[in-house]
């Protein structure tokens, strides 16, 4: 597929306490990086697609490393401005049995929360894309990173380029003296495609229906370029047993996948990542439904693999949609 796509976001280091013990316990962690937009394209960047991230990191040996690594998951960085100052980070604690998983967020004051729209020539970025995604992550972050969410998004409009996003309400997130609701819905009228939830419209979108569909309904109504609204229903047993199946829906009908058993979960981080980033590319190559399917198969085997990123080809995902060398020995 020659799909060319750009995502905007900040990238943290993650860091994960040893085995499954408690923050309280920890005494050794384990480094990766990543971010909710960067992780959309290292999926897109390994099942064939063009994708330049844009972001800022700092002068130092970390931001470097997170070059590194974006660029052996062949995602483009020409678009990455090098500043001073510091790296978010965040902690996790993974959860056993029916004990959560517990994170915890250091991310104040980095680089990315002080970017200007103004570092970056959004119409060079958008000319020749296919696509645009973006989160509801980054316009919470600072004033800067909505100016830097808009500017991007007019472009994007202004060339023709499709747009997605994942809202993704962080209540903690909005810090800078605006609520979501105050600017999510102009973000949201540029998207064709948005993964929500009913809170996420309810706090974004200042859409208070009864149920999740009746949102749906009147999120379409209030959005006319909106062509299609996704989410997943996730069901926890446990931290390592969940079940998990993908929804999708136009303004004249929907779709659901079957539920998928997911036992002895690896890292349930970037699940989310990897479905929209599946529907991104399923929508594109399949079509509606079987995008769908990619989308969900996708995310199921994001559950099986540590770090952030999903580090599945496009025939892994398939084999898994058409049930086939599930949990078997390959060689």
């Amino acid at each position: 597929m020659s799909l060319k796509i750009v995502t905007l976001g900040e990238i943290m280091m993650r860091l994960t306490v040893a085995g499954r013990h408690r923050f309280s316990q920890a005494s050794d962690f384990s480094a990766v990086y990543g971010g909710a937009e960067a992780n959309v394209a290292i999926s897109l960047s390994q099942w064939g697609c063009e994708v330049e991230h844009v972001t800022a990191l700092p002068k130092h040996d970390f931001g470097e490393s997170v070059l590194k690594y974006l660029r052996a998951s062949r995602v483009g960085t020409q678009y990455i401005p090098r500043k001073e100052g510091r790296l978010g980070l965040y902690f996790l604690e993974v959860g056993a049995m029916q004990r959560a998983s517990r994170i915890i967020y250091d991310r104040s004051d980095s680089v990315f929360s002080q970017i200007s729209a103004e570092d970056f020539d959004w119409d060079e970025i958008m000319d020749g894309m296919d696509w645009f995604h973006w989160t509801g992550i980054t316009p919470a972050i600072s004033e800067n990173a909505l100016q830097l969410t808009r500017k991007a998004l007019e472009a994007a409009k202004k060339h023709g380029v499709k747009v997605s996003a994942d809202i993704n309400y962080r209540r903690n997130l909005w810090q800078y003296g605006v609520s979501p609701v105050e600017v999510m819905p102009e973000l949201i009228s540029y998207s064709q495609l948005i993964v929500a939830g009913q809170t996420d419209l309810e706090n974004c979108a200042g859409i208070q229906e009864d149920t999740f569909e009746k949102s749906c309904e009147e999120a379409f109504h209030k959005f006319p370029a909106l062509k299609y609204i996704t989410t997943t229903e996730r069901n926890s047993i446990s931290a390592d047993q969940n079940e998990l199946s993908g929804i999708l829906l136009t303004p004249d009908v929907s779709y659901k996948t079957k539920v998928f058993q997911m036992d002895q979960l690896v890292d349930r981080i970037g699940g989310g990542d990897a479905f929209i980033a599946g529907l991104i590319y399923g929508l594109e190559e399949f079509g509606e439904e079987k995008g769908l399917d990619f989308a969900t198969a996708a995310s199921v085997l994001k559950h099986s693999i540590p770090g952030d990123a999903n580090e599945v080809s496009v025939e892994e995902v398939l084999a898994l949609v058409e049930n086939k060398n599930v949990g078997r020995l390959l060689r």
